[in-house]
């Protein structure tokens, strides 16, 4: 082999490094960018979910508000001053404990009765809101959903509202959310987040330049559904510089330096949520991964040509030395990639081990909570059954006393309600439907009033006939409802010498019926229609707010079934519980 010049042999040499070093930084920079980009991507799913959780919250409450006797008399009455003001009065207490920013109420042509800023210069009452999306929805189609610049007191937020129809007419309960808090915690964690809306301008942004600025250019059509809804009051958005030039932009330069962009597809109204962070990091990756390329290629080719110079001087008595010395490299080599896998093995090992051990650790915790759980509800029920003892015997006469003791009672029973559905609130549940066997859902109810049914020495029936069926619902959430009304069914026979209740599971059709049945005093037929509404309670003792059977019906329609209370053959309740069963056909339609 005739031996290159080295003339020659130095300008092709540092070509090659030159080509290895834009190799190496343009590998170099996409891999960092993607590993910046899934960072970015994980960052922007926690925030997605951190601001459906914040709208979520208020979902309920403006149909909730709709079933407050004042709300209803205003909308009975709107002529009624008195009315209208009793409920801007409810509304308001309503918003301060709630956290809303504000509730307010409007009829059915659009204008405000009643808000809880009333006593405010910029105050709601009489003006009309019939151009806001929000009402429009509600009146179309029961409720709406939208994000607009308040054009009364030009304070921006999301807006929640609600269509109820009394005494034949309909008024819209509508719930105003801020959402700026969320971007002021962007703004302290020092990211770059922002939300742009249906028409694709931010609305909230971690950097308070974005805001109110279109999030790529507007086309004709959504400057002018902008200005129909009048979404953003007086502020010129269509006139504004965008942030982006285009919605597929991956770079950009903002805040005088080059960022990374991801964007998110939000299903609350059709939102975008948009990430960004420095791109600086993978530009000194890439930099560096180049300079190394280019001096390691540069030392290899100094070494290859030191190689091939010291070859021709010493000729062929070097050759078994360098052959020698290749075996020696590949075996170091080999013992270097073996120690190296050795440290891995260890290292995976280790990382098991404490995997283990962890594992092993929150068993024992939750063995330990269950076991504290269990020695404080038996300490706490001995309490319990002691005052009633004391009071049964009839020693105690004084009225103070016996009241007292009474009292006691009752924070011992709260005490036993809160433990024994301290496993429950432990268990995280979303609000996707999914198959659930319904006996699977009734045993974990019966257990749960288990030690309540056994301490008021009633036993609950339940006798499921063949295989369990299976609807689409959540099992937490069934199990609430069922215990509200196993709960309620125990209240209900509480000191009858006959108390009985059953759990009865059938199908018919199409449809699975659950009914709890008890042969309590029942529920009077003047008031079977309004044991399920909010606030409402027969008991007198003041344990219950009225509100157990309002959330169980939600949460019955919110999974399609439909929940009916009737009195039950012989005396008593019956409380009936009706779902689609879910079938094959049904679960390739869901």
């Amino acid at each position: 082999m005739t031996p290159r010049h080295p003339k020659t042999a130095w300008p092709l040499l540092l070509l090659c490094a030159i080509l290895a070093a834009g190799v190496a930084g343009f590998a170099a920079w996409h891999v960092a960018k993607a590993s910046l980009g899934q960072r970015l991507d994980r960052s922007l799913v926690l925030t997605a979910r951190t601001i459906e959780a914040e709208i979520e919250r208020f979902r309920y409450l403006p149909s909730l508000a709709l079933e407050d006797p004042r709300i209803r008399a205003a909308i009975s009455a709107p002529e009624d001053a008195t009315a209208t003001l009793a409920a801007s009065r409810a509304l308001a207490v309503a918003a301060e404990q709630s956290g809303a920013d504000e509730l307010f109420l409007l009829n059915a042509d659009g204008t405000t009765l009643a808000s809880s800023n009333w006593q405010d210069a910029g105050s709601f009452v009489g003006e009309n809101y019939a151009f806001r999306p929000y009402f429009r929805d509600a009146m179309r189609v029961g409720a709406g959903r939208f994000y607009a610049v308040g054009v009364t007191t030009g304070k921006p937020g999301y807006f929640l509202s609600s269509r109820g129809r009394i005494a034949d007419r309909t008024a819209v309960m509508v719930v105003k959310v801020d959402l700026r808090p969320l971007q002021e915690t962007w703004r302290d964690a020092g990211g770059t987040l922002a939300v742009a809306d249906r028409y694709g301008v931010v609305i909230l942004s971690g950097a308070p330049d974005w805001i109110y600025r279109p999030l790529t250019p507007l086309d004709p059509a959504r400057e002018a559904a902008i200005a129909e809804a009048r979404a953003f009051a007086e502020i010129p958005v269509t006139e504004r510089a965008p942030v982006l030039e285009a919605a597929d932009q991956q770079l950009a330069a903002l805040d005088s330096s080059l960022r990374l962009l991801r964007q998110q597809r939000l299903p609350v109204e059709d939102w975008t949520l948009l990430g960004s962070t420095p791109a600086a990091p993978a530009l000194r990756a890439a930099w560096m991964t180049g300079a190394v390329a280019l001096l390691t290629t540069l030392m290899l080719g100094l070494l290859a040509q030191t190689y091939r110079q010291r070859r021709r001087l010493i000729d062929l008595r070097l050759r078994q030395g360098a052959l020698l010395e290749t075996r020696v490299t590949e075996r170091t080599a080999a013992l270097a990639r073996e120690i190296e896998e050795r440290r891995r093995t260890e290292d995976d090992l280790r990382e098991a081990q404490d995997a283990l051990v962890h594992s092993e650790k929150m068993a024992a915790l939750g063995r330990m909570s269950a076991a504290i759980v269990h020695e404080i509800s038996q300490p706490l029920a001995a309490m319990e059954a002691t005052l009633a003892a004391a009071l049964l015997s009839g020693k105690i006469e004084d009225a103070y006393a016996t009241s007292r003791i009474e009292k006691a009672r009752g924070h011992i029973r709260r005490i036993l309600r809160t433990i024994r559905h301290l496993k429950s609130f432990s268990r995280k549940e979303s609000g996707d439907r999914r198959p659930v066997p319904v006996d699977a859902a009734i045993h974990g109810a019966l257990e749960l009033v288990a030690p309540r049914a056994t301490d008021g020495g009633v036993s609950i029936g339940f006798d499921p006939d063949g295989p369990s069926p299976v609807i689409l619902a959540g099992q937490v959430r069934l199990e609430q409802v069922l215990v509200n009304l196993l709960m309620n069914a125990l209240d209900a026979v509480a000191g009858r010498a006959d108390a009985r209740i059953a759990v009865e599971r059938s199908r018919s059709g199409s449809m699975v019926e659950i009914a709890v049945v008890d042969n309590g005093l029942g529920i009077p037929s003047s008031l079977l229609a309004r044991v399920a509404e909010p606030f409402f309670s027969t008991k007198q003792t003041g344990e219950s707010l009225g509100l157990g059977l309002s959330i169980s019906r939600a949460i019955v329609e919110e999974f399609g079934g439909r929940m009916q209370l009737a009195d039950a053959p012989g005396g008593g309740t019956r409380a009936t519980l009706s779902f689609e069963l879910l079938t094959e056909d049904r679960v390739a339609a869901e």
